[in-house]
């Protein structure tokens, strides 16, 4: 009887921890509309994405901003996100209203990003006219749906996909996104087999 009380009492405790941490990351991505108008979106942002785990490269800087506590030290109030690099962060849909002000955003990476789903790649569509370059890799949560969202990115030059588990039919999704995308480089590798 003790074992399967330890066991139910393991079990609570890892769930409980995961609705923590479910919520709290929650927190982290809700958008706060008073802050963009506040600071601007580049700036407000910015700062989802950092508090999320993310980086992101101001237009014609050379420097990665990944520390929430410098920005204020990183930012001027003409720097504009060029670049998201949000591997391994917690951003998720709640917080993707953030990219609608950006107008200046080229480039993004979504590697090993947990909470990235189809809802995520939808939301790409808010900067179609300036975003270039999207790579996708290892975010289980993708499905062929997600996939397919992308083409409507038609100003997209290189589309970088890999490590999709949940995309069952990659074929028929590379045949979309080639015939809408045809100005794009697109990389849609086999896994080899170990």
């Amino acid at each position: 009887m003790l074992q399967y009380l330890n066991k139910c009492f393991i079990s609570k405790t890892i769930s409980s921890k995961r609705t923590f941490y479910q919520w709290l990351n929650t927190v982290f991505n809700k958008v706060d509309e008073q802050r963009i108008k506040d600071v601007g979106p580049d700036r407000a942002a910015a700062e989802w994405l950092l508090r999320c785990g993310a980086s992101v490269k101001w237009k014609n800087k050379d420097k990665w901003v990944s520390d929430y506590n410098m920005l204020h030290m990183e930012f001027l109030p003409k720097n504009v996100i060029e670049e998201i690099d949000a591997s391994d962060s917690c951003i998720m849909n709640v917080g993707f209203p953030y990219l609608k002000g950006l107008k200046h955003l080229k480039i993004i990476k979504l590697h090993k990003c947990s909470y990235i789903e189809d809802t995520c790649l939808s939301m790409l569509l808010a900067v179609k006219d300036s975003l270039q370059h999207l790579e996708i890799v290892s975010c289980g949560n993708v499905t062929d749906k997600g996939i397919l969202s992308l083409a409507r990115l038609t100003n997209l030059k290189l589309l970088y996909l890999y490590d999709l588990p949940e995309v069952t039919d990659r074929e028929h999704c590379l045949l979309v996104l080639q015939n809408n995308l045809p100005k794009c480089k697109l990389s849609f590798p086999v896994i080899p087999e170990a």
